[in-house]
Formats: C-alpha cells, structure tokens, sequence
C-alpha cells in the first residue's frame, strides 16, 4: 500500500499531493503515472502498487489540484463527467500542468519513466517532448494527441491504441504515424480505456503492460518480466 504525499512546481512554488508507492525489494527505477480525467482514482493507486511490485517506484501525481485538490474516491462518476472535462481543456490536455508531472520527475531517483491514460496519455506524450529527467515514455490512448503532432518526443516513446477507439478516430492515428513514421504504434483488439475499470480488455491490458515494462527495461529499468 502506497501513501499521499506533497509536491512542489518550480514554477511558483504551489504544492500538490501525489500518491507515492515505494519499493520493497530490489529498485528497477521510478516511474510517473499520469491520471485520467477522473484523477487519482482507486484503480490508479491499485496499479502503482502493482508497477512498485515489479521494482519501480511510483508518484502519481493530482494533475487538477489547481482546480480541484483531493483524490478520486471513485473511478469513475457520469455526473462529473463534464467538471472533469473542463479541468482537462482548461489544462491544455496537459500542456499547463507539466509543472507537475516534472516536479515528479524530479522527486524520483533516475532513471524515471512515465506513462499516461486518456488526458494522462496526451500529458505523458507532451511530457516526453519537453520534460527533462524521462529515460522512456509509455502513452495509453492519448486523445489529443493528434492535437500536438508537431510535438517530438525527445526520449523513447510509444502508443497503446484500441482499433475500436470511438474517441480517436483512424484518421488521428494515421496522422500519427505520417508525422512520427519511427514511433512504435501499437493497435489492440479494444476500445477506449481497455485497462481501465469501465473499458477492460483483458488480453490488451496484458499486452500493453508486456510491452510497456519491455520498453522501460530496455532503457534502463533493468530485466522485464512476464
């Protein structure tokens, strides 16, 4: 079980809590999960836990507590939906909360790796771009990433997408590839939010973690396991 701990943005200084899963036994790295709209809900706590277990330790930082400070008590509530939304394009779709996701980057011994779900999966991609401290970047259905193409990442990256995604359409992914034809894409037999609660796919699910924990172990976060 992790714990809430508090961060601050070198930009100015404001603090936010994060949730921190520390590592038991031999340390692979650190590793920064950027939340959903919803935030740091229970099953994002769940899965740092679980990436803790595998060596790393985790910060998941509450990208929204400029607008709205606290921890999702569920992972998700329709009647919020639209709040929710409003921080996320309020935020840039992350562009104005990287301040965040650094000060976690910074608060972990290297080397540090990232991945992000939805809203999360656009921050991570912007945060491979122009972050500093990240070894590798994992981006999990980021909506409006197509939004950033000009953006390069500038650490080893790559792209978790359902086929059946209704939220991003074939031709977003197409102009992912045309603008970044090196970038691994990698489609899965899913929707929107397959590792999510309200979306699971669970042979998706597991593929994109085999292939997540390959990436970080690749560059740097020691042995991956299946």
């Amino acid at each position: 079980m992790g714990e809430t701990v508090s961060l601050e943005s070198a930009k100015d200084g404001f603090g936010f809590a994060a949730y921190h899963a520390g590592v038991a036994d031999a340390r692979r790295g650190g590793l920064v999960i950027l939340h959903a709209i919803w935030g740091v809900t229970p099953h994002l706590r769940e899965l740092a836990d679980r990436f803790a277990e595998d060596g790393y330790e985790v910060l998941v930082p509450s990208l929204f507590d400029r607008f709205r400070p606290g921890f999702a008590e569920r992972d998700t509530d329709p009647a919020l939906f639209a709040r929710q939304d409003g921080f996320a394009r309020a935020s840039g779709w992350g562009a104005e909360v990287l301040d965040a996701a650094q000060a976690a980057i910074d608060a972990l011994a290297p080397p540090v790796f990232a991945l992000g779900f939805c809203f999360g999966g656009t921050t991570a991609w912007l945060a491979a771009s122009r972050c500093h401290g990240l070894s590798a970047v994992a981006c999990f259905y980021g909506g409006q990433i197509a939004q950033y193409l000009d953006e390069t990442p500038k650490v080893p990256t790559i792209l978790h997408l359902g086929k059946t995604d209704e939220l991003i359409p074939p031709g977003d992914v197409e102009a992912i590839r045309a603008r970044h034809p090196d970038l691994p894409v990698y489609l899965y037999d899913a929707g929107h939010a397959f590792v999510a609660p309200n979306g699971f796919h669970a042979d998706s699910a597991r593929l994109a973690r085999l292939r997540t924990l390959a990436l970080f172990a690749n560059h740097g976060g020691g042995k991956s396991e299946a």
